[in-house]
């Protein structure tokens, strides 16, 4: 801030600088909690599943939406040494966090930059295609992975192409391919192994990666040296097989902003969708769909409070949401309740994929 000069010609003793320290930034209405034992107790027990291979990690879309800055050490320190993301961008964050473990860049070199930049950090490009390969080469190659494609159809080398000479020239960590329907008793599992363990036949490489977290439940057979966990780890069960004995994550919760006592036939929300019968009291919580608590749960989804549930009240909307609190007639403005978030329940409940559930939830929650 400048303050004016004194009357005529101004001097340089006329201007003085006041800094302004801005306040610290009161904290949020929003938390995600992250459950760090949970989360390290479940890689210990995919790694167990895994058998004789070690589990990696996903930790692409920020470890799923709970934060890669908090997930990544934790997994470091339960054991994990292979970790894998999406984007160049994802591994540059990464490698703070991970104290010289290996990082996997799955979308691969899109242009010679790509390649420079994987050479620059160390991270092992996953080629997916004889132009990634032959960008690879030319950037002076080394260590990388190979995606093939055994039939899911989005990324990774037709098995047709292995016998390119730029393929044959890689030096191939990871023989990687990745399953369909893992999470289904579908013939589709048993013919991509056995397309992926003919892959394996035809290329050297050091290890065989196959099994997602699903395909880790598929057996020994799907395992290769090394497993790429990513939803179980974070607390999602994709699996029948797998319940029991993955722990919840995440939990979520939002702050009551106000407290408002409804007569019959008050309508609430965008559209008054809910109609009260009678008398009730109701909260409205900031939270919405910007947050990832998308219109699906509306009138569906439910909070906690010590047990007793509290139902979401007609539709959500972008920064708020209105819930129930005639279990709960003691909560007042400034108090905190739970999000209902269990992932299979609240996948069931919401028509949202477990997946969605995790990686929507949105930068406003406190970490």
């Amino acid at each position: 801030m400048l303050f004016p000069p004194s009357f005529g010609a101004p001097t340089s003793d006329d201007y003085a600088i006041a800094v302004i320290i801005p306040p610290e930034i009161p904290p949020a209405a929003l938390r995600l909690e992250l459950d760090a034992h949970a989360l390290a107790n479940n890689w210990r027990a995919l790694d167990r599943l895994s058998g004789v291979a070690s589990a990696g990690a996903a930790v692409k879309a920020d470890a799923y939406g709970l934060g890669a800055a908090q997930a990544a050490p934790l997994l470091r320190d339960a054991g994990c040494r292979d970790f894998f993301v999406a984007h160049w961008s994802e591994a540059a964050a990464l490698l703070p966090y991970i104290d010289g473990a290996a990082i996997a860049v799955l979308h691969g070199p899109l242009n010679a930059g790509d390649a420079a930049f994987a050479k620059a950090i160390g991270a092992r490009p996953v080629i997916n295609s004889l132009h990634q390969a032959r960008l690879w080469l030319d950037a002076g190659g080394g260590r990388c992975d190979l995606m093939v494609d055994t039939g899911i159809n989005r990324l990774g080398l037709p098995l047709s192409e292995l016998g390119d000479e730029a393929v044959q020239a890689l030096d191939i960590d990871v023989l990687l391919s990745h399953l369909a329907s893992a999470e289904e008793d579908s013939p589709l599992n048993p013919r991509q192994r056995g397309l992926w363990g003919d892959a394996r036949r035809r290329v050297a490489h050091r290890r065989g990666s196959l099994a997602n977290s699903a395909g880790i439940a598929l057996g020994a057979t799907y395992h290769g040296e090394l497993t790429r966990p990513g939803l179980a780890l974070y607390g999602g069960i994709p699996c029948a097989a797998m319940d029991g004995k993955i722990q919840q994550v995440v939990v979520l919760k939002a702050a009551i902003m106000q407290v408002r006592d409804l007569s019959a036939g008050d309508g609430v929300g965008y559209n008054s969708t809910f109609i009260a019968e009678g008398p009730m009291r109701a909260g409205v919580i900031a939270l919405g769909y910007a947050d990832g608590y998308l219109r699906g749960w509306s009138s569906k989804g439910t909070m906690l409070s010590n047990g007793r549930r509290l139902p979401v009240l007609g539709r959500v909307s972008m920064d708020m949401t209105v819930i129930d609190l005639s279990a709960a007639p003691e909560l007042a403005e400034g108090d905190w309740v739970e999000v209902e978030y269990t992932l299979p329940i609240a996948a069931a409940a919401s028509g949202l994929s477990q997946y969605e559930l995790l990686t929507l939830l949105g930068d406003r929650f406190g970490r």
